[in-house]
């Protein structure tokens, strides 16, 4: 069974930080592309960030030089570094993993961490 858990949300002033943890069991982590997506009250879920299995990142225009996404395949974790919050950072944060071939299409969610920036 293939499980996504983040963790670390929570609520910041902006200009703070935050990190977050997303810990993965049931698949072959090294494999897959991990996400980091969100999705705000009346928006669409839009890429915060993305890590390839070698590494390869891509962000969101919104957050590059504020966030960092990075990987550890010994613990089955990816991270979300974010720097200099803004109100509009203000979401639900959802963990994806994702892998694509000619045979596998595979895509797995977690359940989601509320991030409110907020004085």
């Amino acid at each position: 069974q293939v499980q996504l858990v983040e963790s670390g949300g929570g609520l910041v002033q902006p200009g703070g930080s935050l990190r977050l943890s997303c810990a993965a069991s049931g698949i072959i982590f090294s494999m897959y592309v991990m996400g980091w997506y969100r999705q705000a009250p009346g928006k669409q879920r839009e890429l915060v960030a993305k890590i390839t299995s070698g590494a390869s990142t891509d962000y969101g225009d919104s957050v590059k030089g504020r966030f960092t996404i990075s990987r550890d395949n010994a613990k089955n974790t990816v991270y979300l570094q974010m720097n200099s919050l803004k109100p509009e950072d203000t979401a639900v944060y959802y963990c994806n993993a994702n892998r694509r071939s000619s045979f596998i299409n595979d895509d797995y969610w977690g359940q989601g961490t509320q991030v409110t920036v907020s004085s």
